[in-house]
């Protein structure tokens, strides 16, 4: 063994050492008082938010989805809601129902319309011309996920899944508050409020008749507070608006886009180029331009957090290395450049940020391994994180915390010196 390679080996042990005698030295009050710290907006840790529950493992926005990810540490749960055909707000990703049920066993293609769908013409089972008695037949289906047999698009757990109420999952939510100890949040998201506005005039309704459902449930059994376990969220502006008018509950802008281009900018193309009441009424602004410090003053007006596709967070680059080495070159070998400054100015106009979505199965923009692709998310400052796999989330959180200087520094001292000293054993 070359000699300055035994040395450093001695160096890097009695550095450990050291660093553990140290640490040993310290009273009991120090390691008790030790806590992380984060970049988040008000120093709290970030929220693991359950996507349409635990997505990567039960199908989603069903009750046993929302349970699971509760049991695996999310601090939130996500009901996606679109209305029934009598008015009753149930959890579903779209409000089309082919993708996620088995509608198409239980009744005929006489029940599928063609509607226009933020400006796309689409054929589907529709909610909207469902009564609630007939959604509750229905039976969900997973579609994400590791556990997923794609060529049946159904999994071990689809039998005896219905599709839950908003009511239904705030009944949920509160149990399990009381069952774990712990606060569990709800995150609705409106869907498609233009198109849910059309369908309430057409079946009876008034046409905020979405947004007042939604508030009268939340504040009857939440109170009218910024301080209730939720968060409202919607791709729309004009929604939002009008809510923040009507209820102090914490509203999130979110922000889409279509792609990301090989130099880390951002693909706008349409629907996903702009909140669809924009282009609807011809407002000329992108989601992008939400994100520009003029932007996030004007979301600020009526917001308290923005909900941006990550890759509007972190600049990655595909320059057709394959890093992984795994010997072809997909997403995760993108290059990782950093922080788009979209966190810090979001954070410098009092605005949280709440990104998505995290996957153990895909979108791994820049990463192969999902739980450091979420730490890496939470070092740089964002204020929650949507995970189809809340386990992994809880995983990053624990990976990502930052020990406190005054308990902690010794630590610290010693880990610098060992990265000092790694660094010379390479160049020896």
């Amino acid at each position: 063994m070359p000699l300055n390679r035994h040395l450093n080996r001695h160096l890097i042990a009695l550095c450990c050492s050291a660093t553990l005698g140290l640490l040993a030295a310290a009273t009991p009050a120090q390691a008790v008082t030790a806590t992380p710290t984060w970049n988040t907006l008000d120093g709290s840790a970030p929220l693991v938010i359950g996507h349409r529950g635990a997505s990567g493992y039960r199908p989603e926005h069903t009750l046993a989805s929302y349970a699971a990810a509760i049991q695996l540490g999310a601090n939130y749960i996500e009901p996606d809601l679109v209305l029934t055909r009598d008015g009753v707000l149930i959890a579903r990703h779209e409000p089309v129902l082919d993708g996620t049920t088995d509608v198409a066993s239980k009744f005929g293609a006489e029940r599928k319309t063609t509607r226009m769908l933020d400006g796309v013409q689409t054929t589907a089972y529709f909610a909207d011309t469902f009564t609630l008695a007939e959604i509750k037949t229905l039976n969900a289906v997973q579609t994400r996920g590791r556990v997923v047999d794609y060529t049946r698009n159904q999994t071990a757990y689809d039998a005896n899944l219905s599709i839950p109420t908003l009511d239904e999952v705030i009944a949920l939510a509160k149990a399990q508050t009381v069952a774990t100890g712990r606060t569990i949040g709800i995150y609705p998201e409106l869907k498609h409020s233009t198109y849910s506005a059309q369908q309430a005039v057409a079946n009876g309704f008034s046409a905020t008749y979405f947004e007042d459902t939604l508030v009268s449930t939340l504040h009857a059994a939440y109170g009218n507070s910024r301080n209730a376990p939720v968060f409202i969220q919607s791709f729309e502006v004009a929604n939002l608006q009008y809510l923040n008018a009507r209820t102090d509950i914490r509203l999130v802008q979110l922000v889409d886009a279509d792609d990301v281009n090989a130099n880390g900018s951002m693909s706008l193309v349409a629907p996903y180029d702009k909140p669809y009441d924009f282009a609807a009424s011809g407002d000329v602004r992108s989601f992008a331009d939400l994100l520009t410090a003029s932007g996030l003053a004007f979301v600020k007006t009526y917001a308290d957090a923005i909900g941006p596709w990550k890759p509007y967070l972190v600049t990655t680059v595909a320059d057709g290395i394959d890093r992984n080495g795994d010997g072809t070159v997909n997403i995760n070998d993108r290059r990782v450049d950093g922080s788009t400054g979209v966190i810090e100015a979001a954070h410098a106009a009092g605005l949280l940020v709440h990104t998505w979505t995290f996957r153990n199965d895909a979108s791994g923009y820049g990463f192969a391994d999902p739980q450091a692709e979420m730490a890496y998310y939470m070092r740089l400052g964002v204020d929650g994180v949507f995970t189809d796999f809340a386990d992994t989330g809880v995983a990053a959180l624990q990976a990502a915390a930052v020990p406190e200087p005054g308990s902690w520094a010794l630590l610290l001292g010693g880990v610098a010196a060992l990265s000092g000293f790694s660094r010379l054993r390479r160049r020896g």
